[in-house]
């Protein structure tokens, strides 16, 4: 790895998960804590429309516990360890928190974990684990803001944005035609792309509301909304009108979505705070689209404006606001010297300040600090 540190990732299994794997110098081990067919926790399957905790989520959560915590012990006993670094504070900050007598705990908050630490049946426990918190970092000024709130010293807490990988997420005009041939695009239409797990956090029920204005005012204007979710099948029928326009092309294989945003002349998140206040921290796919040179409309929440400053590399709107959407979008749309600003602005930003080399030795900074202050009163 860069830098010569050594990192072991310790992850949950799941079907097509192996027990243990090697990229780039960083060691995954996976463990096993329920029969297969009730290893349902992790990989975006524990919530339903990430709004209520899946029932079958909420019975195997112990079994979870245990068989992390016997992994995480397993792994401490094989080799010393400088950091533990607990991504997403529940469930794994409750796993990880008996090992902090053992090596300094760090805790990452990535989005959906806050909503569930808020939920009154965790949140004590959640604070015990915080009490034994070395550091606390988020990709969004508001999630690590509403850990603070729990107990947490906001004075030890690091907002740190997520990367990308901009070499595979990067311009290709040679590769523009493909996605647009498999789904029956046009060559000259202009293409808003977006791609997300279809749950209501997303904020594509905005969206739905702004597409009527959108689909009659533009009428060369294609929508690709690319990923699975509980709430497809209600924003396919909400664009049924459109159906030859508006493209649902479901979830995309990893490999090829670059070639998903190079298809694309604009990329769009309308994302909200969902009825249950849970809200994403910092979207990976902003990040992707700005790398592969699309401008981006988003909303104006969370971690969002880290990567996307309102003007430079998109356009960011109020969340909830269908009016003001199809405005940004219809701007976009029609300006095409303006689409290739915010592009440039958005690869340059992307290049220059999130890859993930940059990220890491963001972490790796705040990892020296927190441990050099682990001698200070807390």
């Amino acid at each position: 790895m860069e830098g010569g540190d050594r990192v072991t990732v310790l992850t949950p299994h799941a079907s097509g998960v192996p027990a243990r794997w090697e990229d780039e110098g960083v060691e995954a081990r996976s463990f096993r804590y329920a029969p297969q067919g009730q290893e349902v926790l992790g990989y975006s399957r524990s919530l339903n429309a990430d709004e209520r905790v899946r029932w079958s989520a909420g019975l195997v959560a112990p079994l979870y516990l245990l068989g992390a915590r016997r992994a995480l012990r397993c792994l401490l006993d094989s080799q010393p360890f400088d950091l533990l670094h607990a991504h997403w504070v529940v469930p794994n900050a409750l796993v990880a928190s008996p090992a902090a007598r053992r090596v300094p705990l760090a805790v990452g908050v990535h989005g959906s974990d806050v909503f569930l630490a808020e939920h009154p049946l965790v949140r004590s426990l959640v604070s015990r684990a915080l009490r034994k918190t070395t550091l606390l970092t988020g990709c969004s000024p508001e999630l690590v803001s509403r850990i603070c709130d729990l107990g947490f010293d906001e004075s030890r807490a690091r907002v740190i944005p997520y990367g990308v990988d901009v070499t595979q997420f990067s311009p290709g005009p040679e590769r523009h035609s493909l996605w647009r041939g498999r789904l029956g695009i046009p060559p000259a239409a202009v293409v808003a792309l977006s791609v997300g797990r279809m749950v209501s956090k997303k904020g594509y029920q905005v969206l739905m509301d702004a597409l009527p204005g959108l689909m009659n005012a533009h009428t060369d204007l294609h929508i690709v909304l690319a990923g699975g979710g509980d709430r497809q099948e209600e924003f396919r029928q909400a664009a049924a009108a459109w159906s030859d326009r508006v493209h649902f092309p479901g979830a995309v294989l990893r490999n090829s979505l670059p070639d998903l945003f190079r298809a694309a002349d604009l990329f769009v998140l309308p994302a909200v705070h969902d009825p249950k206040g849970n809200v994403d921290g910092l979207p990976n796919v902003i990040l992707e689209a700005m790398a592969t040179g699309l401008p981006v409309v988003a909303s104006k929440i969370s971690g969002i404006p880290l990567a996307i400053e309102d003007g430079q590399a998109g356009i960011l709107v109020a969340e909830g606001e269908p009016k003001e959407l199809g405005q940004a979008l219809g701007r976009l749309i029609r300006d095409v010297d303006m689409r290739a600003r915010m592009g440039r602005a958005g690869r340059h930003k992307a290049v220059s300040e999130l890859t993930w080399s940059t990220i890491a030795g963001r972490y790796r900074q705040v990892y020296e600090e927190a441990l050099a202050n682990l001698g200070e009163p807390t």
